[in-house]
């Protein structure tokens, strides 16, 4: 069971990362345009539990992303290089990597201190606290180590401005997305 906190990106830069995932696809790579669900929309997860418990501090986190006014005037931001992830039995996670600006950071923070205050029983996942994150959007999972040049030779690497304009808490045991904004 997991449950994650995540930033959601503008609808130009929505429909650039699906191009990728699409041109993965395209190419018989893996891909995250292969799972069709409501829930599969390109990201950034900013903190992440193994268990359940982030929901006891979803008051707070509203609060925390509405003083961010993300649903009006976004948050900007840079979708940078690529990035891989993982390795385990040949088989990587490629993203690209977020440019963390200031006051993506600043957000981040936010987001864990209304976490430790008000689901404190939910212990945090290491790689998603401040000074550990390396903020991503994912575009495949477990693409073989043979095929990581098809892969990185098939998606945009241009840098893509973004504006996170959204967040929610995904439950991943419940299959739900709780709408922070």
């Amino acid at each position: 069971m997991v449950q994650s906190i995540e930033l959601l990106v503008d609808e130009d830069a929505e429909s650039a990362l699906r191009g990728s995932w699409a041109a993965l696809a395209d190419a018989g790579l893996p891909s995250l345009a292969t799972h069709a669900g409501d829930s599969n929309r390109p990201h950034v997860t900013v903190a992440v539990t193994d268990g359940t418990g982030f929901e006891a501090a979803v008051d707070a986190l509203r609060a925390v992303v509405e003083g961010w006014d993300l649903a009006r005037a976004g948050l900007a931001a840079v979708v940078g290089s690529p990035v891989l992830f993982g390795g385990h039995r040949h088989r990587w996670v490629l993203a690209r990597q977020i440019v963390p600006s200031r006051p993506l950071l600043t957000l981040h923070a936010a987001v864990h201190r209304a976490l430790a205050r008000h689901a404190a029983d939910a212990p945090v996942v290491e790689q998603t606290l401040p000074d550990r994150w390396t903020p991503h959007v994912t575009l495949a999972r477990r693409v073989p180590a043979d095929r990581l040049g098809e892969a990185l030779a098939a998606v945009e690497m241009e840098p893509l401005p973004v504006r996170f304009t959204g967040a929610r808490l995904w439950d991943s045991v419940e299959k739900t997305v709780t709408p922070l904004v």
